[in-house]
């Protein structure tokens, strides 16, 4: 009896023996812990939401000729990308030269339409900038305004957790017009019943004086068309973003989950 019980030990071990080899052989040796802990599980700061958070942001933008170039300098090569470069991004950038919020340039998209083509359609980003304004300077600016509600809401809704920034009309050179002021107060005034961060390029003096009358930094910044920057100038303008995002404390923006 006692011989018995002996094999049939001895025989139990070496199935045992031989179960751990195999499964330590797969990776799935029992002496590593018998429950599997996903990133999830080990709380924040560990696992998969670590390295999300290491990951670069990911920013769209969506606007006119200074945020996708009006020929010269190239796409990469705008305030935008630069932006994107200086603060480690990952970048999309959005939109066409001409359009505004109600103009629709020669593509005959104003910002809505291009929102739906190029960006809306992707992924969540982490965040959203929509810089404009310029060219809609002859529509009134109550109608601006209600026509960027829209690209704003429209934008809230798809992508519930990514931040939104609206940027104000940038002005090339010279006195900005009478117009173009009343848009970007209109678009002030919005960003503030709407909760939304607000960059004001205009009341911040980015671009003074006049490109072709040799005053402010304008003949440095901007091409003599009194409009488009120069390459040095999408840099500086990009400082310029860079320096206000970091205020905000959107410089390294995550999705809200």
């Amino acid at each position: 009896m006692t011989s018995r019980r002996a094999r049939r030990g001895a025989a139990t071990l070496v199935l045992c023996l031989s179960l751990v080899a195999v499964l330590a052989a797969t990776g799935c040796s029992p002496l590593r812990g018998s429950v599997h802990r996903s990133a999830a599980a080990d709380g924040p700061g560990k696992g998969g939401e670590r390295e999300a958070r290491d990951a670069p942001s990911v920013v769209m933008f969506l606007g006119d000729s200074y945020t996708v170039a009006d020929g010269r300098p190239r796409p990469e090569a705008t305030y935008a990308s630069a932006a994107a470069r200086l603060l480690g991004w990952q970048v999309i950038v959005g939109g066409r030269s001409g359009t505004g919020f109600v103009t629709k340039g020669r593509g005959q998209q104003a910002f809505l339409a291009l929102f739906e083509s190029q960006l809306g359609w992707r992924p969540a980003p982490d965040m959203l900038i929509v810089s404009g304004g310029h060219n809609d300077f002859r529509v009134p600016a109550q109608q601006v305004a209600a026509a960027a509600h829209v690209v704003l809401e429209r934008a809230r809704q798809r992508w519930p957790g990514t931040h939104i920034v609206l940027m104000g009309p940038i002005w090339g050179t010279g006195t900005p017009a009478r117009g173009a002021i009343a848009v970007r107060d209109a678009l002030k005034n919005l960003a503030g019943q709407l909760g939304i961060p607000f960059v004001d390029p205009i009341g911040e003096r980015w671009i003074t004086g006049d490109s072709l009358a040799g005053r402010g930094n304008a003949p440095r910044y901007i091409k003599r068309d009194r409009t488009h920057p120069t390459p040095e100038g999408h840099r500086y303008l990009a400082t310029r973003l860079a320096g206000d995002l970091k205020r905000m404390g959107l410089a390294q923006p995550v999705r809200k989950k």
